[in-house]
């Protein structure tokens, strides 16, 4: 491996490599599909479904960031969008094949990190992430921004859930200083709203609120513990 620092990027490697779960460490997390872990079952999320339901959305073609086993591409699919749905686990996206062929979805699942996508200006008329951004390190803040600002067309929507800080699914109350100083995003951070709304400035701002909970006989996923948010790029 490479360990010299010439250049930004190779800065960025050096960190990634410090802070980041490598692909074997996501494989092995969804090598057991019956462990009950909430987010694998197979339904979307209940605030990507409202907002479909309040026309806040409309089919279109999206780019979802770590689709794990593919239960929101699934649900884009079923409402004729076109669907890039990444995943840095091969594991994981096998799982996502296989929901894909059961319902016959036509989904194109990428196995990559998502840093290294090749990505037009202006191709998606959503990003949607549900769960990456709570594991991407403070040194790939912007690059996450400009990921998401450089896929979206003017007008498009970005969509996001993540952990709440101090929540109920944990949600590390860090400041981006301690990360380094623990070498550890302490299994995912934790945000609060005005921090969302900091980070995500630049983009015009929809809604932000705690995703409710659902109950297990629903046809949507929901717990607490989650940030929801959806917002505009603008024109």
């Amino acid at each position: 491996m490479k360990e010299s620092i010439n250049n930004y990027e190779d800065l960025l490697e050096m960190l990634d490599a410090l802070l980041r779960e490598p692909a074997p460490f996501w494989n092995e997390f969804y090598t057991d599909r019956d462990k009950g872990v909430p987010f694998f079952s197979n339904k979307p999320d209940e605030n990507l479904v409202s907002y479909f339901e309040k026309e806040w959305l409309r089919p279109g073609k999206v780019l979802e960031l770590g689709c794990g086993p593919g239960r929101n591409a699934l649900y884009f699919s079923e409402l004729t969008c076109e669907v890039d749905a990444v995943d840095l686990s091969e594991t994981s996206l096998k799982w996502a094949t296989e929901r894909a062929k059961e319902k016959g979805a036509d989904i194109r699942f990428i196995q990559k990190n998502i840093f290294d996508l090749e990505i037009g200006e202006g191709s998606y008329d959503i990003v949607y992430d549900s769960g990456c951004f709570h594991h991407i390190a403070p040194h790939r803040k912007m690059s996450y921004i400009d990921l998401v600002s450089k896929a979206l067309k003017p007008g498009g929507h970005f969509a996001i859930t993540c952990f709440i800080e101090g929540g109920a699914l944990g949600g590390a109350d860090l400041s981006d200083w301690d990360v380094y100083r623990k070498r550890s995003l302490m299994g995912g951070l934790g945000f609060t709203e005005e921090k969302l709304r900091t980070i995500f400035k630049d983009f015009k701002e929809l809604e932000i609120r705690k995703m409710n909970a659902a109950a297990p006989s629903s046809n949507v996923f929901g717990v607490n513990g989650l940030w929801t948010a959806l917002f505009k790029k603008n024109k």
